[in-house]
């Protein structure tokens, strides 16, 4: 490999470097102990350097022989290449002598020729990059390491090295020092101590755990679970980082492979080949930023300057973080807690220098307001930039864009929107409402006001002193003031305003004037399986409620969850969504409400409806931590901490909703949108824990939820001030409740004063760390399923078949890896019943078949992978799965001598036989990738085909995306109702399909030690099957003529002189070529011929009931899939 001449010192390595060859510009050098005449690794010399390069972060450590420049008379040199062999080194240095070496005889100075030499190699250098994953300005070092990691793990050559750290490998106690490679499908350890090697290769998508942790003897190490394996990684110079980039990559490659509904969704992740080491710490990054200030996802967090901001209200800075992205500025102090602000650069008017001396800018915005940050690093710099943004921001596209008011002043409202979005919903205002439908079917008498309404009023006077100290639009500044208030209840004429503007809809909505509108004439009409469960759902959602007892309501669900579902079909609609959506139409606005359920469903609560409720359960995973954190004393008792998964899960999918009477839930509802998911785990712990001494009472799991049932129903809202008709929990009196009344605001209040301080960025992290648990949980249930259903069918054992269930599963990963796009990545689809969440395509079976089979030594084994494949797929998709899969192998395994050699006579007719060699006759028996894939799909029907009588078992995903399951209940029943087949049933063999399945026999007894014999063996049988054609013939037709076509056989030529193999070959093939073709048409066999044949010959059956050793058979297979799969 050439490398960027980098100066170096050549008296300091004369002891660890010994020359080779030189001349009077170059010298060859060898690492000492590496290549030493007479073969070893160099005895101690080998050992101690090789130990020594292992661990040293120099050149030495990556190849054993490098080129150094020189120059006559100069102590300078400078190294221009290195080799991992002598044969790639040899032709370094020939390449020089034969294209440099004359060149530099023309130059007059040292410097002259120096100069040349330099640029030469950096030339080739750059020529090298063209295509390769390594580009020129990528540091030396990183080269160096690629080279190294290529050698070291001999992974395909796509796979991209992302970063490499030094650190120390624990086994057991003994920490091995040794070189961490992170890349994008693989962690990777190597290490080289005193003549002991270790090579760690772990698939990302094998890790289940992925946290920092730390102990007596390891102060501070990352602690990797794969497998049921740990491994424990430490003495990183960065851990922090090293930690972060781990965990983006376990991330992506778990939505890359798992979870599809989230990553088809994020172009930025289907090149594997363009993740590097700064991108995933700047999207790492941007994540947090994004889901911290609740900004829409395409925004990228772009810079971060430490700074003060000015608190008007209070007169004081508050020392934070200033973080920019395309369209936002925003600060947090440090806690977190005490100060935050959003500016949107749409509403920014100016940006100025504010004090030069104090590196202070002031930003205006459109309410008259001005934030001014100072000790701001690089201001100069600053504010032009910020202008620039500004001016971009206010473009023609972005003008349309408003700042969005809510008030309960209607014609505020207009003025705030411009006359923008309402103005679109004016011309519609017969499709969609314009009220929120507590103001329709409850409107509040300013006249009579009863005490509950002055508390009411009483609560809005507080909000307004807050507006006017701290702005009321989207920036307004967001402090402890403003939890203490959320905390007591939004006042219900505020609760849709601050929903948008605490949630970030605000931000959706303003950006996207007149959206809803079309989403809902787009929407309207449409017919789909969404569509289907939103109309059972509707009436279902708070049917108590006079608002959803009307149609106003009821087609204002409709609307809003209908759009939802056309604007993303990817989650459709999920139950818990109705009841969700229904709350808010309440308190805001239809288009509101509608975006609204867009920062629910796509930020605040991400994957949580989806098919598989991945992010509900995350939730749940860190929900239980906390309590096993918070609440030992519960976990002590707990004997099963699922228990508080499955009471739980109501109280995440609904926040609370389905659990507490709606004027409570509400309040809770408040605290969520300010404070996300941090809000319900914290109101979860507090519930558990004002129950705790009821719970550890209960002696099963159906009394504690009854406890908390019972706790449920006795939550009250004192201050509500809705009429008791619309209240759930004004029907149960004091007297009769067996749990006294507990208020929610003092049971929100109690939640923040315990468990407030759990911070925004550790529920983060404890998310981050529970997905990959979560996902891995579910492929575990995924695969146990699997094995129940296939284990019934097979005679393999179980342990070997959950073997050959994760190398069915790691071929349909690797096959994904290192294709951008890959269309493998469409075969799993998790939405399915178990056993068709994995397929395989053929060339995937082709590889597992070479790795698997007991007959892949044939010499045409791709054909017999092909027919195989072809005789599994039934339904003729191009897919088969791991239940087929398993069935043919276990035939070639533990089957019988009848059901091999049945299985043999299938492969060479037709559904499943094919010609093969026709197509490339050049190639002989191999196969190319397009070749297989054109000859498995010969005879399928086209997608575009019409719907047979069989379209049910064929298709049983029809209907619109969604799984039909009356077409699975079906293929379940016809596979019931299917009775073994008889040999009787079994159509002819043709004469061509006999020829082939003569040479398909003949090469599997190759490398046979009774290869010989059965030759012999299978020539007489095929010799007799042909005469016993022939007189069948004769028999049936005795007047035709009687030259006979049958060649001379006899027991004398099956010993002939030529060898077995290519003598019986050749008489097979002369007697099949030669055997009449009358008007009756070509001669065949039945099955019951050929194995009665096949019988009488005690080699065969021998042959075929030989054992397999099936175990030795799945070691050597994990041991080399992968290789196999990097050579494709």
């Amino acid at each position: 490999m050439w490398l960027r001449p980098e100066e170096l010192l050549l008296k300091s390595g004369l002891n660890l470097w010994a020359p080779e060859r030189a001349n009077r510009y170059f010298v060859l050098q060898r690492r000492r102990g590496y290549g030493e005449e007479g073969g070893g690794g160099g005895g101690l010399a080998g050992l101690l350097v090789g130990t020594l390069d292992a661990v040293l972060d120099s050149t030495s450590k990556v190849a054993p022989f490098r080129i150094v420049h020189q120059t006559p008379d100069s102590q300078v040199y400078w190294t221009i290449a290195c080799g991992a062999t002598r044969e790639e080194i040899t032709a370094h240095w020939e390449w020089l002598e034969d294209n440099v070496m004359k060149t530099l005889s023309v130059f007059d100075s040292n410097e002259d020729i120096t100069s040349f030499v330099h640029g030469k190699i950096r030339g080739l250098i750059a020529e090298e990059s063209k295509g390769s994953l390594i580009k020129e300005e990528d540091p030396e070092r990183f080269r160096e390491a690629h080279m190294k990691f290529e050698k070291s793990f001999g992974l395909a050559e796509q796979e991209k090295l992302v970063t490499y750290y030094s650190c120390s490998y624990w086994r057991g106690r003994v920490p091995c020092q040794g070189w961490l490679y992170l890349s994008t499908n693989f962690l990777s350890f190597y290490s080289f101590l005193l003549g002991a090697e270790i090579k760690l290769v772990i698939s990302w998508d094998d890790i289940s755990r992925l946290e920092k942790t730390s102990n007596v003897i390891l102060t501070e190490s990352i602690h990797v679970c794969s497998r049921g394996e740990d491994h424990y990684f430490s003495m990183f110079l960065h851990i922090g980082e090293t930690f972060l980039l781990m965990e983006q990559l376990a991330l992506y490659a778990v939505r890359r492979l798992f979870d599809k509904e989230t990553f088809e969704g994020d172009p930025v992740l289907h090149d594997p080949l363009q993740i590097t080491k700064r991108g995933l710490e700047s999207r790492a990054h941007s994540e947090q930023f994004n889901a911290f200030f609740r900004l829409p996802k395409e925004e990228s967090l772009r810079e971060v300057h430490e700074c003060f901001l000015w608190v008007p209200f209070s007169h004081y800075n508050t020392l934070g973080k200033m973080c920019i992205s395309e369209n936002y500025v925003c600060f947090a102090s440090q806690d977190g807690s005490l100060c935050c602000v959003i500016l949107p650069l749409r509403e920014v008017v100016a940006v100025e220098v504010a004090d030069p001396a104090s590196k202070a800018i002031s930003i205006a915005t459109r309410g008259k307001r001005a934030f001014r940050f100072s000790e701001v690093r690089d201001w100069e710099h600053l504010v032009p930039k910020l202008k620039g943004r500004c001016d971009a921001a206010a473009s023609p596209q972005h003008a349309a864009s408003v700042e969005v008011s809510i008030g309960p002043n209607p014609d505020a409202v207009l003025e705030d929107y411009e006359g923008q979005p309402m103005a679109s919903l004016k011309g519609n205002s017969k499709m969609v409402s314009t009220e929120a439908l507590m103001t329709v079917f409850h409107p509040q008498d300013a006249e009579n006001l009863d005490a509950k309404m002055l508390k009411e009023k009483m609560k809005e006077q507080s909000w307004n002193i807050l507006f006017v100290e701290c702005g009321r639009r989207v920036s307004m500044f967001r402090t402890r003031k403003t939890r203490d208030l959320i905390v007591r209840g939004i006042p219900e004429v505020l609760r849709g305003e601050l929903w948008l503007l605490f949630s970030g809809a605000v931000n959706d909505m303003a950006t996207s004037p007149g959206y809803y509108t079309e989403l809902v004439e787009r929407s309207l009409g449409t017919c789909t399986l969404a569509t289907d469960e939103i109309e059972r759902d509707l009436r279902r959602s708070l049917p108590e409620h006079p608002a959803f007892q009307s149609d106003t309501g009821i087609s204002a669900l409709r609307r809003v969850l209908t759009a939802y579902a056309h604007r993303n079909p990817k989650i459709g609609y999920c139950q818990a969504m109705n009841i969700l959506t229904s709350v808010l139409l309440l308190y805001a606005k239809e288009e509101e409400a509608f975006w609204l359920l867009v920062a629910v469903c796509e930020r605040m609560l991400p994957d949580y409806f989806n098919r598989r409720i991945i992010g509900a359960l995350v939730d749940q995973a860190v929900f239980e931590d906390l309590i096993r954190e918070r609440l030992p004393q519960l976990t002590e008792h707990m004997t099963d901490m699922t228990f508080f998964s499955s009471v739980s899960l109501s109280w995440f999918l609904t926040l609370f909703i389905s659990v507490l009477p709606i004027e409570s839930a509400v309040n809770v509802v408040d605290c969520f949108f300010y404070d996300g998911i941090k809000a319900i785990l914290q109101l979860g712990l507090a519930v558990l824990d004002y129950n705790m001494d009821s719970l550890l009472a209960c002696k099963d799991d159906a009394e504690a939820v009854t406890v908390l049932n019972r706790f449920f129903d006795s939550v009250t809202n004192k201050d509500s001030p809705l009429p008791p008709a619309v209240q759930q929990a004004s029907g149960v009196s004091e007297a009769k409740s067996p749990h006294p009344k507990v208020d929610i605001t003092d049971l929100i209040r109690e939640s923040n004063e315990k468990y407030g301080e759990i911070r925004f960025e550790e529920v983060e992290c404890m998310r981050r760390r529970n997905r990959l648990y979560v996902i891995q949980t579910l492929e575990v249930t995924t695969k146990q399923n699997v094995l129940r259903v296939v284990s019934q069918d097979v005679k393999i054992s179980p342990s070997n078949l959950e073997e050959l269930y994760e190398i069915f599963k790691k071929e349909h990963f690797l096959s994904c890896y290192w294709t951008m796009r890959s269309p493998a990545l469409r075969h799993h689809d998790p939405s399915l019943p178990y056993l068709d969440q994995y397929r395989i395509d053929c060339q995937q079976f082709r590889l597992l078949f070479h790795l698997l089979s007991p007959w892949a030594g044939c010499a045409n084994r791709d054909s017999l992978a092909l027919w195989t494949f072809r005789l599994l797929d039934e339904n003729s998709d191009g897919l088969i799965n791991f239940k087929e899969f398993a069935g043919a192998l276990d035939i070639m395994y533990h089957g019988s001598f009848t059901h091999k050699l049945k299985l043999l006579f299938k492969l060479h007719i037709p559904p499943a036989f094919t010609e093969v060699e026709s197509l490339s006759p050049s190639k002989g028996a191999q196969l190319s990738k397009e070749e297989l894939i054109h000859l498995s799909q010969l005879n399928l029907s086209s997608p575009g085909d019409s719907v047979d009588a069989d379209g049910l078992k064929t298709s049983p995903e029809k209907g619109k995306g969604k799984v039909d399951i009356q077409a699975y209940l079906k293929q379940w029943q016809d596979e019931l109702l299917k009775k073994e087949e008889s040999i009787k049933d079994l159509p002819r063999m043709g004469q061509s399909q006999f020829i082939q399945f003569s040479k398909t026999l003949y090469n599997l007894f190759h490398g046979d030690p009774e290869e010989e014999l059965l030759y012999r063996a299978i020539a007489t049988v095929t010799s007799l099957l042909l005469r016993m054609e022939e007189v069948g013939r004769k028999l049936q037709s005795p007047t035709s003529p009687g030259k006979s076509a049958m060649p001379p056989m006899s027991d004398g030529n099956v010993g002939d002189a030529r060898g077995p193999q290519e003598a019986q070959t050749e008489d097979v093939s002369a007697a099949a070529l030669q055997s009449p073709s009358r008007a009756s048409g070509e001669w065949s066999f039945a099955f019951e011929q050929i194995l009665a044949s096949l019988m009488n010959e005690p080699a065969l059956v021998k042959f075929f009931e030989k054992p397999v050793n099936v175990k030795a058979k799945l070691e050597d297979a994990k041991a080399s899939q992968l290789k196999a799969r990097a050579r494709v």
